[in-house]
């Protein structure tokens, strides 16, 4: 079986139960497009590192295996967004951000996942929505983060997750304090973006 458009929810269902061999055939199947799409927008800055299909593979694996849980239907938004996420993994080298999703998957309790829905929604998203609760909103947000850039996603973590004052976000960064928080503030405004535009099912590629 190849994970063709009809096929990707099914495995992916099947990957949140813990089949192992879902994951396996995700990957397979998704691998040859996701490694060109990488080779193609790296062109000319770290194309010699993607050049073995290892490396996309190896990010595609941790992505799958440590990124929150989500569900498309379509395995061309599927693809958009994975692709993404290892693209940036790769220009970043994210190994902080990767650190942060075990750390976070040590602490939560093992079938409380919250599962995202990619699709684009029939309800208007440009709202927040009551149904939603405290860990299914972490998780849109925490997808939302990987596809920000590294100096966004390290201040947003830092601020919100780690509690450091912006004064000491200035002082690691050489900048004003201010200049910390008006930062943090464009970050913040990003990811509500990105969350919107998840949301809507909107996966474009760029």
């Amino acid at each position: 079986m190849t994970a063709g458009s009809g096929d990707t929810l099914a495995l992916l269902r099947r990957w949140h139960e813990g089949d192992r061999a879902a994951l396996d055939e995700l990957i397979r199947a998704n691998l040859p497009w996701i490694h060109g799409y990488v080779r193609k927008k790296l062109a000319g800055r770290l194309r010699d590192k993607v050049e073995s299909i290892d490396v996309v593979q190896d990010a595609m694996m941790q992505v799958m295996e440590l990124g929150p849980r989500f569900e498309v239907n379509d395995r061309e938004h599927f693809r958009a967004l994975i692709a993404r996420i290892v693209t940036s993994d790769l220009v970043d080298g994210q190994r902080w951000l990767r650190r942060q999703r075990r750390d976070h998957l040590r602490e939560r309790p093992i079938g409380q996942d919250s599962v995202l829905h990619l699709d684009p929604p029939a309800r208007d998203v440009t709202r927040p929505s009551q149904a939603l609760d405290r860990a299914e909103r972490r998780e849109w947000i925490r997808l939302a983060i990987d596809l920000l850039d590294e100096d966004d996603q390290r201040l947003i973590h830092e601020r919100l997750w780690d509690k450091r004052s912006f004064k000491d976000l200035a002082e690691q960064r050489g900048i004003g304090e201010n200049a910390a928080r008006m930062r943090h503030n464009r970050a913040l405004k990003r990811l509500a973006d990105q969350v919107l535009a998840l949301r809507r099912g909107d996966l474009a590629l760029d």
